[in-house]
């Protein structure tokens, strides 16, 4: 998969240099839906949800600094849009299968 450089996701230094840094989710907008790897880390699911919430906080300045949006609204945007899948309750799991080279 290549992208564009102004695309590329980059470890952290800090991150790289942690011996116990864990990395549990990936996502990827792909063929009009969003996918991801994930791994349930975190034995409270709650602590999930407060990295989720941070994640938008983050998400928000991006859009301000990279859009030119103001950062407050973008955030106010995100967790609406974060409101309205929980509202209609619909999102389902796929699984893939993980195996080198299967296809589906």
């Amino acid at each position: 998969m290549s992208q564009p450089e102004d695309f590329k996701l980059h470890t952290p230094d800090s991150v790289a240099a942690d011996p116990q840094a864990v990395e549990f989710t990936r996502m990827w907008w792909s063929k009009g839906e969003p996918v991801m790897s994930i791994k349930p880390a975190f034995k409270d699911p709650a602590e999930y949800g407060r990295m989720l919430a941070i994640a938008a906080r983050h998400m928000a300045h991006g859009y301000a600094v990279r859009h030119g949006q103001d950062e407050r609204q973008a955030y106010n945007r995100i967790l609406q849009g974060m409101s309205d899948v929980i509202k209609a309750d619909n999102a389902q799991t796929v699984v893939e299968d993980t195996k080198p080279g299967s296809v589906q």
